[in-house]
């Protein structure tokens, strides 16, 4: 009986081709989107994580919040000027996840170079801070200890940067006036950085890197940096890094509302772009999920048009002495034909539209079986329920009505 009502079935389709994938189109869009969403969400997903973990080795940063005040006064105190050199040694000294805390110093300035100039940000920093960023050197070498201990006038410029003063030559070697509040400073260029892109504190290619003491005790004259960053022991040993470096915070600045510090790590970072593409692929399932509900509806549609039509017929083969399930098994089969194929060349449409989007998106292209199989089984599911009621309409006709009907 099955392998009968197969071939009645095909033949049924066949005859009406074009009616037939029209009524898959629905399907076919339906199950496609699927595949290429699950993939598109989670290659994009797999693109972002692994483009966090490049930016640095957990990571973990501290920054002083913006001084506010009360009762319409502004605060004349800043959280910024109680972050030292000397707090950094505490913080690695009093909070065992963390192996190292690097001090930043920040600031903003005109870099010339004959006769170009560019506005750019000037990092003060040491030897560890290219570490941590994973950070690699292209040309000549990186600041180094006696750099930073001998106050030398060095800097490390940025593959764009480098790219924006000096074009195709090789800046090694030349000077570089700094021009900064007003003062006009000369430095070495000794280095040229690796493009590396986006950071968690902004873009790196398009800065320069100093020695911290130059920063803080001949550009501006301060005892206070910009922020920290921290490095945990393992990407296991973060989460706890947070809490002690957060706690020892909130200690030292004896601040429970944790008001004049803010700490960014690479985990909390990762939990919201991994919730955001979550959210986002779920929206985008939830639409091609009533695709494949609208194309459901619409091989419903179809099988009552071809139970109206073959009315005759199937009053021929119950005068012949078809039975109600072998009537009702020829419809179903007829309904998931048309979702089975269906399905199958809305796989191969997921496939190709997620390998075009991996493409344009240039991000990794990632097919889950998992997604196959179960939108698979939904079509399959949708050609059962919307192909029940017509097989079973068919299934109830009396043969004599069903002979004698025009």
């Amino acid at each position: 009986m099955i392998l009968q009502s197969l071939i009645i079935a095909l033949e049924s389709l066949w005859a009406n081709k074009m009616r037939s994938v029209l009524s898959m189109l629905g399907i076919i869009i339906g199950v496609g989107a699927v595949i290429a969403i699950v993939s598109v969400g989670t290659g994009s997903t797999q693109q972002v994580t692994s483009r966090i973990a490049n930016l640095g080795s957990n990571m973990i940063t501290v920054y002083p919040r913006t001084a506010r005040g009360q009762g319409g006064r502004v605060s004349s105190g800043s959280s910024q000027e109680k972050f030292s050199l000397e707090l950094a040694d505490y913080m690695e000294k009093f909070c065992p996840s963390i192996i190292k805390v690097i001090p930043v110093k920040q600031v903003n300035g005109r870099l010339i170079s004959g006769d170009i100039n560019v506005n750019t940000t000037l990092l003060g920093t040491n030897l560890d801070y290219a570490d941590v960023n994973n950070y690699e050197v292209d040309t000549g070498n990186f600041i180094s200890k006696n750099d930073d201990q001998e106050r030398r006038q060095v800097m490390v410029l940025g593959s764009q940067l480098a790219k924006d003063l000096f074009e195709d030559a090789n800046p090694i070697g030349k000077r570089i006036k700094v021009n900064y509040d007003g003062q006009v400073y000369m430095f070495d260029v000794i280095g040229v950085m690796k493009e590396k892109g986006g950071s968690m504190g902004g873009d790196l290619d398009d800065r320069a890197y100093i020695p911290l003491s130059v920063s803080m005790d001949k550009l501006t004259n301060s005892d206070f940096v910009t922020s920290y960053i921290a490095q945990a022991a393992s990407s296991e040993k973060a989460a706890t890094a947070v809490n002690e470096l957060k706690n020892f915070m909130v200690k030292f600045l004896n601040d429970e509302n944790e008001e004049q510090f803010r700490i960014i790590s690479q985990d909390e970072i990762l939990d919201t772009v991994s919730s955001v593409t979550a959210t986002m692929s779920i929206m985008l399932g939830g639409i091609a999920a009533i695709s494949l509900l609208v194309g459901g509806i619409g091989i419903m549609n179809i099988m009552l048009v071809s139970v109206t039509e073959r009315t005759r017929e199937i009053g021929v083969r119950k005068a012949l002495g078809a039975r109600n399930a072998h009537i009702l098994f020829q419809f179903l089969m007829e309904s998931l034909n048309l979702t089975s194929f269906g399905g199958i060349l809305g796989i191969g449409f997921g496939w190709g539209a997620a390998y075009f989007l991996s493409q344009y998106g240039n991000w990794p292209m990632v097919i889950a079986p998992l997604s196959i199989g179960l939108a698979f089984g939904f079509a399959l599911f949708i050609g059962i329920f919307f192909g029940l009621y017509p097989a079973m309409k068919a299934a109830k006709m009396n043969p004599v009505d069903a002979l004698r009907y025009e």
